[in-house]
């Protein structure tokens, strides 16, 4: 039997992650977070010093790199890094520029592609990230093109920072998410865009309930479930 994919795509900062997760458990998906999975290599390349901007470097590393990922008893996924679980390593604030840097990369795309891919094989899916769409799965049955005007993005992630414990600063966090955006629409390979057949879901008004409604009943329009 087919297996059903739901991508989901949009800027840094939208409310990607949170959604899907919880998409995930409405509809009895398998939530895969691709943005975790580019922040593990961006803590690879930090952790070796590579510099992640740097494509030779970067591709010089990938062959060494053993990058899994998998489902913990909470049915969260967990990503680990040469056999290490570095699921809460990964989210620390500097690991996102990292992250966007190498994502830009064609080596590192393409050495991450068919984990992505074979995941939605397997399961009936809900993935998120910045070229699910337009890239990992283009047949994807569901597209949904998740955005919030950069100053919601920004003050979102400043919160998710304090409440992990982190120091953080508005103006700087909104500097990250501006930048952030500049870098993933303007670099060559699977740049952030829309795909033309995704449907436009805008949540800077809407707090999180609102946006879960906004997403399931896209859903529900276009999927059986």
């Amino acid at each position: 039997m087919k297996k059903r994919s739901i991508a989901i795509d949009g800027p840094s900062g939208a409310g990607k992650s949170t959604l899907a997760k919880r998409l995930a458990q409405e509809l009895g998906f398998v939530y895969v977070d691709t943005g975790a999975i580019y922040r593990t290599v961006g803590l690879a390349a930090r952790r070796r010093g590579v510099d992640p901007a740097d494509g030779e470097a970067v591709a010089a590393m990938l062959p060494r790199l053993s990058v899994d990922m998998g489902y913990g008893e909470d049915g969260l996924q967990h990503m680990y890094l040469d056999g290490e679980d570095v699921t809460q390593a990964i989210r620390e604030n500097e690991i996102s520029a990292c992250a966007s840097k190498a994502a830009a990369l064609p080596a590192v795309r393409d050495f991450l592609l068919e984990m992505q891919r074979s995941a939605a094989r397997e399961h009936d899916v809900i993935m998120d990230g910045r070229d699910i769409g337009t890239v990992v799965l283009p047949h994807a049955d569901v597209k949904i093109y998740l955005t919030a005007k950069a100053e919601a993005r920004a003050e979102r992630r400043y919160k998710e920072l304090l409440e992990r414990g982190q120091r953080a600063d508005l103006e700087q966090v909104l500097r990250e998410v501006v930048e952030r955006d500049r870098r993933d629409e303007s670099r060559e390979t699977a740049p952030l865009r829309r795909a033309e057949d995704a449907a436009l879901a805008d949540t800077t008004g809407l707090d999180l309930e609102g946006s879960f409604r906004l997403l399931l009943g896209i859903i529900r329009e276009r999927l059986d479930v």
